[in-house]
């Protein structure tokens, strides 16, 4: 999956949803220190830069050298590029230094793309215990209004034959992702696997913005790729009177789901 967002990666800068700047103060009051943090599938630095605000230091890692090319410059910020053939051993030097040495774990829009068992593995290695905490988070849907939802819908249905078999995930608000850790919270939404937090994102967005998201998606980006046009101007035009005009910028919802958890230690 390393190359999969080489090609949009302009687009993905300008489109994606800012994060709510409450989320990074709630995780970090679960972390019993603030020295270190490492973003993982960092893209262009948009979570990266929220975390910063919380640790000392924070490590952006992705697989995609043109998603690094774009990352926001911060002080507290250093980017790393982790191929996938990048040794286990490799990164766990990489990102901390030593095992036990990484307070906060964060994965925006991309744990659902990873080799989990792998991942998971090295994040056991890496994350402090006690104290240490990993979120991981995606959103999938938007909400604007009843008449855009309907034609939205439409268009998100022809979407389906290209999106890669791990984005189920997102489809199911990661209710079915594996989450080998202990839940910071307790009972339905607590965060633990099967259990999401569920949020809301709010932006306001105008119709050029909301188009460049759905150019982003792999899904249209793979289709292209097929020789399938999923945005097609007459498709473009119906989405647009739906809006109630491209000159219109709408206050919209994206759903969230965020799982947060700790590692599991022995009695």
């Amino acid at each position: 999956m390393a190359g999969l967002f080489d090609k949009q990666s302009d687009l993905y800068l300008d489109a994606r949803p800012t994060y709510p700047p409450e989320w990074y103060s709630d995780l970090a009051s679960h972390s019993l220190r603030h020295s270190l943090a490492w973003d993982v599938g960092t893209g262009n630095g948009q979570a990266a830069i929220g975390v910063a605000e919380h640790y000392d230091q924070v490590i952006g890692t992705d697989a995609s050298e043109p998603q690094l090319r774009r990352a926001i410059p911060h002080p507290k910020i250093r980017y790393l590029h982790t191929p996938p053939s990048l040794p286990d051993d490799d990164l766990v030097s990489l990102v901390g230094g030593e095992e036990n040495s990484v307070d906060l774990v964060t994965v925006a829009q991309a744990v659902h793309w990873f080799d989990l068992p792998r991942f998971y593995a090295v994040v056991g290695r890496l994350l402090r215990k006690p104290g240490g905490v990993i979120a991981v988070w995606c959103y999938n849907d938007i909400v604007v209004c009843p008449e855009f939802d309907g034609v939205f819908k439409k268009f998100h249905d022809t979407t389906l034959p290209f999106w890669h078999p791990s984005i189920r995930h997102v489809f199911d608000g990661y209710r079915n992702l594996p989450f080998p850790f202990d839940p910071v919270g307790s009972g339905s939404g607590s965060g633990g696997e099967g259990r999401p937090v569920e949020l809301e994102i709010p932006k306001e967005l105008s119709f050029e913005g909301m188009v460049r998201m759905v150019q982003s998606w792999s899904a249209v980006i793979t289709a292209r790729d097929e020789g399938v046009e999923l945005l097609p101007e007459n498709v473009v035009k119906e989405m647009e009177t739906a809006w109630g005009g491209a000159g219109l910028v709408r206050p919209i919802v994206y759903k969230a789901f965020m799982l947060i958890g700790k590692i599991k230690l022995s009695n």
